[in-house]
């Protein structure tokens, strides 16, 4: 490929990043505004995307991402749940409660991979279920890792809807939260997402895409001294997983 056709194939990548980035939907001049390309460039690349299937026009003129993308997107998401799942197996047979992984995809979490625990009371997420990240642990282990003006963002699209009772829903009382993850490197959901569970989260750092793994449980057995057991565990996995080849 020459180096021109290389160039235009990281500004389309580019400009499909950009249109995530801004809910999923722009205007030309937006995208011009966010990726500092002149107009003329960008129109010929969404053009050819749009033919492709990979952006789609609107009838007010907006550009949004189009739907071939949700077959590579879900296809990469299986194919990531099926390399995860012999650590997340290893983290069951050794803290005995249901493990996860979650990703972040625009600004929803997505379960992409479950091991469930062998106790009869054991939490189910349904592999593929979307939520958004702030009343989750892997939601929050993820946002942590984010510039706080990408979390602002992110808060201003979603709002913080209550969950439970429990669900943070001030914006500033999550930034401090999140400042907290960061330090210790784990984050903890105490029944914000479901009453009665208890979730430890740690984000998976240096891969392709941001991803936490996280052990959930009900109170009763994952209580706090439990937790301080877990951790450890919890926090080998995610370097496991982190050390692996993209």
């Amino acid at each position: 490929m020459s180096t021109g056709g290389v160039q235009s194939l990281q500004r389309a990548f580019d400009l499909l990043e950009r249109l995530a980035d801004a809910g999923g939907e722009a205007s030309l001049s937006e995208l011009a505004a966010t990726s500092g390309l002149p107009l003329p460039t960008i129109h010929r690349l969404i053009r050819t995307l749009v033919t492709l299937g990979y952006v789609r026009q609107n009838s007010n003129r907006r550009y949004t991402l189009g739907s071939r993308l949700i077959r590579l997107g879900e296809t990469a998401s299986r194919q990531y749940g099926t390399w995860a799942r012999p650590f997340l197996s290893q983290l069951v047979d050794s803290v005995e409660e249901t493990a996860n992984l979650a990703v972040l995809d625009g600004d929803e979490v997505v379960y992409v991979a479950q091991v469930p625990s062998k106790h009869s009371m054991r939490m189910f997420t349904e592999v593929g279920r979307r939520l958004l990240p702030h009343g989750t642990g892997v939601g929050k282990a993820m946002l942590s890792q984010l510039p706080r003006d990408e979390v602002r963002a992110l808060l201003d699209r979603t709002g913080l809807p209550a969950y439970t009772t429990n669900t943070i829903t001030d914006a500033t009382q999550l930034l401090d939260e999140l400042d907290g993850i960061k330090e210790r490197g784990y984050a903890l959901d105490e029944s914000e997402q479901e009453l009665g569970v208890r979730c430890i989260a740690v984000p998976v750092l240096g891969g392709p895409t941001l991803a936490a793994v996280s052990v959930s449980g009900p109170e009763g057995r994952l209580t706090k001294e439990a937790v301080s057991r877990i951790l450890p565990e919890v926090l080998a996995v995610a370097e496991r997983l982190a050390d692996q080849p993209s």
